[in-house]
């Protein structure tokens, strides 16, 4: 059963960036008065990109100045995903990401208080697994007024009073605070990171194919302790469990001969944690520029190549509305002993939001080894829809 909060628009796209970008456009963007041009035909033109800072070369990461914005490059996201469980054993997963997007690559003339070259975009999912539904909903807004926003020095990104914060600027562990609240339900949590950022790609640059500047700055902060309440309806569950932290800038979308992705985001009982995204292409086959990072316990890590790790679709599941999407997953990865068995806690956790797509909480079983293993995480799957 899925609860949608309605989104005022919905557009099947096959890239997820571009059709972000697309709706916020409508949403957040006017013509300029009187000039008779659409800033959105600008935006969506082959030299868009034109003005906006690329990311072509490897970079040296400064926390917690890198976990705040990036103006000067057009896309950005903060995206936040975990599995909870409640004091009476209920479980929960969730996602809150916040996108922001520079529609130009200059602040426009300041002759009005509204005016911004900065939108974003906030997405809120909740699974709850022993009900078997699924709560969705959708905000974007304008940089402008306060309505939204980031800044790094203390962190914070908002839609009005949806947010992830900083609570303790000064502590020596990250500590962060994420609300966001609907009609029907709502997250307040607390997190701790356990561990420290680590830079995926080469160094934090994560190359997506072949052209200079199809790439991003990536980092993902892979085990968080989390505590705080879930709201379903008037029901308040008290919850407890690990979050995982994915953060990306870059000024690209995917190449023309790309159709999406598969991204898995595993926490493991040994402590370890495992990152892949395999890029596919429009054929079907994997893009020679997927790839993926081995975290170990003690926050070591390295890069996973695509040629390194296999990932075999077991199950798919259709979707009432159109596109099947692939449901259950084996991945062998023989550097690290491991072999995993991967699948979703419920099919349906496909979001109807701007985009379609499908973001939902997986259980993990296996070995490493020889040994038995176990884990959860979350797994995100872009460009099945019809």
């Amino acid at each position: 059963m899925r609860i949608s909060i309605p989104s005022p628009h919905r557009r099947p796209w096959r890239s997820a960036i571009a059709s972000v970008v697309f709706v916020v456009a409508i949403a957040a963007w006017s013509d300029d008065e009187g000039s008779g041009r659409s800033e959105l035909s600008a935006l969506l033109n082959a030299e868009s990109d034109v003005g906006f800072a690329m990311a072509t070369d490897q970079r040296t990461f400064v926390f917690p100045r890198d976990h705040g914005p990036h103006p000067e490059y057009r896309n950005e996201w903060w995206y936040m995903t975990g599995n909870l469980d409640a004091t009476d054993g209920r479980r929960f997963g969730f996602e809150l990401t916040f996108f922001r997007f520079a529609l130009a690559p200059k602040l426009p003339e300041p002759d009005s208080a509204w005016r911004t070259n900065q939108v974003y975009i906030a997405h809120l999912a909740v699974t709850d697994a022993d009900g078997q539904r699924f709560f969705i909903s959708e905000r974007f807004s304008r940089g402008a007024l306060g309505l939204a926003g980031a800044q790094a020095n203390p962190l914070r990104v908002w839609i009005d009073d949806w947010e992830i914060a900083a609570t303790d600027a000064d502590a020596e562990t990250e500590n962060w605070r994420l609300q966001a609240s609907d009609d029907d339900f709502a997250l307040s949590l607390q997190l701790v990171a356990e561990k420290a950022p680590v830079l995926n790609g080469v160094n934090g640059l994560s190359q997506k194919s072949a052209e200079v500047g199809n790439a991003s700055y990536y980092y993902s902060i892979t085990r968080w302790q989390t505590d705080g309440q879930v709201r379903l309806g008037n029901d308040e569950f008290t919850v407890s469990g690990l979050s995982w932290l994915d953060r990306e800038w870059s000024s690209s979308a995917l190449a023309s001969d790309q159709q999406g992705w598969d991204w898995f985001a595993l926490q493991l009982s040994d402590g370890s944690e495992l990152m892949f995204y395999k890029l596919r292409k429009t054929d079907g086959s994997q893009d020679v520029f997927s790839g993926g990072t081995w975290i170990t316990s003690d926050g070591s890590s390295r890069h996973i190549s695509p040629d390194k790790i296999s990932i075999s679709v077991t199950k798919t599941w259709s979707s009432p509305e159109g596109g099947i999407y692939p449901s259950s997953w084996e991945i062998r990865f023989p550097a690290s002993g491991l072999m995993l068995e991967v699948v979703p806690v419920m099919d349906d956790q496909e979001l109807f939001t701007t985009v379609r797509y499908w973001e939902g909480a997986v259980d993990v079983s296996g070995a490493r080894d020889g040994v038995d293993v176990t884990g959860r995480g979350y797994v995100e799957l872009t460009g099945y829809a019809d």
